[in-house]
């Protein structure tokens, strides 16, 4: 991904690591997860994002999943594609390991009920909400407001 408005998505999701994450199969609810982002690759951008969870939740078993994503100032939106599976390597648990998540955990790494999930992205697709001046005269008066004129929009394959 290497537009202007993924690379905000990618800034934004920095700052508030929060998404809305279900499983594409059934009719469960979408739940708030926490992303760990891998910010060796540079500003959290990359093909995947790891969740701390236990091994009942809903997401455990995996598959093709979708998340959503607002923004702090409700200016950025995102819907992520991708897939969820199991993280076996132990080295991802100590590199996403925080006093945060430790908080969850009765026994630390070592909890029988610690499960980590890593959301492999496929595609990504953002909005970001600019009216501008232009766009908030016409909002006022009620004036017909162009696509284009509120912002910008992209859908990308990762």
């Amino acid at each position: 991904m290497s537009s202007d408005i993924t690379d905000d998505f990618w800034h934004a999701i920095a700052k508030s690591p929060f998404l809305m994450v279900r499983l594409n199969e059934g009719h469960d609810h979408a739940l708030p997860m926490t992303a760990q982002l891998d910010k060796e690759l540079g500003e959290a951008r990359g093909g995947a994002i790891w969740f701390f969870t236990s091994k009942s939740n809903r997401l455990a078993g995996g598959g093709p999943a979708m998340a959503q994503f607002v923004g702090k100032g409700h200016d950025l939106f995102a819907c992520l594609g991708g897939a969820i599976t199991p993280e076996q390597d132990k080295a991802v648990i100590d590199r996403f390991w925080s006093n945060a998540v430790a908080a969850w955990y009765d026994q630390g790494r070592a909890d029988p009920d610690l499960l980590m999930l890593r959301f492999d992205l496929t595609d990504i697709e953002v909005w970001e909400a600019d009216m501008g001046v232009q766009g908030l005269f016409k909002l006022i008066t009620g004036s017909k407001i162009k696509p284009g004129e509120v912002g910008k929009h992209a859908h990308e394959a990762v």
